[in-house]
């Protein structure tokens, strides 16, 4: 791999957490009612997320439609099998509770994840509409009707939220 490429990578991983680090922070503000520090917040965020994007096409990862949801469905399958197991085991060896509960929720939403871009393929070519609703407590993407309670972490509907 040549330094540029690598540089794209770290650029990435870089602006792809800062993205994410910001967007909490808006959050966060906007509970403690500074609705004008979140908004610059959520407007670097925004910045952050066209930055990331550049670097992520750089290193040529977006490609067609059906090659970047089998992209998606082998990288949700990869964290979810190789790396969310050890994670789980290593917060349980120290005693971290929560990072445990958090790791394991987000082991078992990921191999959810990876079965709705299987399934995303058999929406496209038959050619139909869906909705997503995605727990806001542990991330896991119900596809179709929203559910009662999350099947993950046991969240109540109103957890929920639609994605357009």
């Amino acid at each position: 791999m040549s330094k540029t490429q690598q540089n794209n990578r770290e650029a990435f991983a870089g602006e792809a957490k800062a993205f994410v680090r910001l967007k909490a922070f808006a959050a966060q503000a906007e509970k403690e009612e500074y609705t004008q520090i979140a908004k610059l917040f959520r407007a670097i965020a925004e910045a952050e997320l066209v930055h990331a994007t550049r670097h992520l096409r750089n290193m040529k990862l977006v490609s067609n439609t059906e090659d970047n949801l089998k992209y998606a469905f082998e990288s949700e399958t990869k964290v979810n099998e190789n790396v969310y197991p050890q994670f789980i085991k290593e917060a349980v060896e120290e005693g971290d509770q929560a990072s445990a509960i958090a790791f394991t929720h987000a082991r078992d939403v990921e191999e959810i994840h990876a079965s709705l871009y299987k399934k995303a393929l058999d929406h496209m070519v038959n050619e139909k509409d869906t909705r997503y609703f995605v727990c806001k407590v542990c991330g896991y993407v119900a596809d179709g009707e929203l559910p009662e309670q999350c099947p993950i972490c046991g969240a109540k509907k109103e957890m929920f939220m639609e994605v357009e």
